[in-house]
């Protein structure tokens, strides 16, 4: 395993970005779709494995969107958007949000909130938000949310994300 020396920490480019993934893939996060209704009234949203509490007062989230995605912008205009967590029976809902194109959500079953938020059926928990703050960071967004509102189900265990491939979790 590479080791990183204090005289090269300073330069981002003494991390060897294949190592970088191994390595941090080693902690196991689980997979939300962070989805919103668009300016046509269309669901558009995206797979994110970067979500996160912040504060619960006032109740905050943050979540990390890569600059690279075609939905964020979307779901950003929005200003509200739902945060669903999935669950391990759920890889399929996850397969097709983590696809490009507009027809992500053909077959994945979802409904609108009260606060225009997209939710994803099914799902272990959901949050609706209303966007905060957007941060550059790097090849990335970090944005921070307001919860509005929560549900969560009975039961069920979440999908995870861990050494680049998609794991479940009995925790019943």
């Amino acid at each position: 395993m590479e080791r990183l020396t204090a005289r090269d920490a300073g330069r981002h480019d003494a991390i060897d970005p294949a190592a970088f993934r191994e390595v941090l893939g080693a902690f196991a996060s689980g997979i939300t779709v962070v989805a919103a209704l668009d300016g046509d009234g269309r669901p558009a949203g995206l797979a994110c494995q970067s979500f996160a509490s912040l504060s619960l007062d006032p109740p905050l989230v943050l979540l990390c969107v890569g600059k690279g995605s075609t939905s964020w912008p979307a779901v950003r205009a929005a200003g509200r958007f739902g945060v669903s967590i999935l669950a391990e029976e759920q890889r399929p809902v996850c397969e097709a949000l983590g696809r490009r194109g507009a027809q992500k959500f053909a077959e994945v079953d979802w409904e609108v909130s009260a606060h225009g938020a997209v939710r994803i059926a099914g799902a272990l928990a959901t949050a609706d938000c209303a966007l905060e703050e957007v941060h550059e960071a790097g090849d990335h967004y970090l944005v921070t949310a307001r919860v509005l509102e929560l549900t969560a189900r009975e039961g069920g265990s979440p999908l995870l994300y861990f050494r680049s491939d998609y794991a479940t979790g009995a925790f019943g």
